[in-house]
């Protein structure tokens, strides 16, 4: 059996944060001709690889899938249990943003068949939280946490972001600090990136906003690294921290260079050495759907090279390279070629190199891209 993921992309917002790039449409339409398409899509995809796959993570992202109705996401999660071969402890989060559940409905969240929480805090600082636009304060994200445990959920994860602009790096370890205090078991911690489209682009090239420089994200990325470690998380993957035991599965899949289905709208999917992605538009998913029963738009069949040097990558920032794995998929050429450089990189502290297992330090993960940029 192939152990696999499944990713349902639910495209709808009720605000753009300046930042994000990711697909979402801020208006309610659609919501029920959207629940068709994708139920119509996941059976499509269910005759062509469900047999022998075991999917043990479901991953409902966005967009923000907690401004749905809990009856939504069970609908689907019925729809998928019934055309995919889903593990009985899958894994199955579902990102949350402060603002848009009570109480109340993260119990039902729960009753639904949600084990996993994925909370898009980003700050809780009042002012980094104004400049970034969320539509939350401080005591709603404290307060979205403690709900969601106390109702039962104890695999709960945050997303806070640094490097903001003018961020001193007190205003940073507060972020932590008051994130660790919460019933979190994992979080994950982002440098803000400037993407093309977004509104804080924009204002960067109006001179609206002046983006702090490379040594300090630096900076603050080794402190975050030496915070979260002394409080009893550990690194698996340059941005996420987790205490023992909450390693998130999906995102595993994805760093492991596992198949992943992946199903909405500009979902991007990865099974056999091909990868393709849906439309963004809604509408054009929705009619694409009603025609094909699908809606891709585009496909690629990964190159050995690329899917050698995506591989490598993926496993370095993740939990390591596994050189058993790697052998069996790939010529032990590279290695060979390699292996004096990792050697290096060991005695430096930047790696250990471990009952065939190459794994990066904390001091290594702070310079991944540098250490890729030379082996790849």
């Amino acid at each position: 059996m192939k152990d696999s993921a499944l990713y349902i992309h639910i495209p709808f917002c009720d605000h753009k944060c300046i930042y994000c790039d990711f697909y979402s449409i801020i208006t309610s339409d659609n919501v029920q001709s959207f629940l068709t398409a994708l139920k119509k899509e996941i059976e499509y995809f269910s005759k062509l690889y469900s047999k022998d796959r075991i999917f043990t993570s479901i991953f409902f992202g966005g967009g923000t899938p907690s401004l749905m109705e809990p009856e939504y996401l069970e609908e689907i999660l019925h729809h998928l249990n019934k055309y995919f071969p889903i593990d009985a402890e899958a894994e199955i989060t579902m990102e949350t943003n402060p603002g848009t559940v009570d109480k109340a409905k993260l119990k039902q969240f729960k009753e639904a068949g949600i084990n996993r929480i994925s909370i898009g805090i980003q700050s809780f600082d009042e002012e980094e939280l104004k400049f970034l636009t969320r539509i939350h304060d401080k005591q709603t994200a404290i307060q979205t946490v403690c709900n969601a445990a106390e109702v039962g959920f104890e695999n709960i994860s945050v997303d806070l972001i640094f490097n903001l602009p003018n961020q001193t790096k007190e205003k940073w370890i507060n972020n932590l600090e008051t994130a660790i205090q919460l019933p979190i078991k994992h979080l994950s911690a982002y440098s803000l990136i400037l993407e093309r489209g977004t509104i804080l682009n924009k204002m960067v090239l109006d001179n609206k906003v002046k983006m702090q420089d490379d040594d300090y994200d630096a900076d603050l990325y080794e402190t975050t690294i030496a915070f979260l470690i002394s409080k009893g998380f550990y690194q698996y993957e340059v941005s996420n921290f987790t205490k023992p035991g909450f390693e998130c599965v999906h995102n595993n899949a994805y760093w492991r260079y596992r198949d992943y289905l992946s199903f909405g709208t500009s979902a991007h999917s990865f099974v056999d050495g091909k990868r393709w992605w849906n439309y963004s538009s809604l509408k054009k998913y929705i009619s694409e759907i009603e025609l094909n029963n699908h809606a891709i738009m585009n496909s690629e069949i990964i190159s050995k090279d690329q899917m050698h040097d995506e591989y490598v990558m993926l496993a370095l920032r993740s939990s390591g390279l596994d050189l058993d794995d790697y052998r069996k998929r790939f010529s032990d050429d590279w290695i060979k070629k390699n292996y004096a450089y990792f050697k290096l990189l060991e005695n430096e502290h930047h790696l250990s190199i471990d009952n065939n297992w190459i794994k990066l330090t904390a001091k290594g993960y702070a310079v991944c891209d540098e250490i890729l940029k030379n082996i790849l």
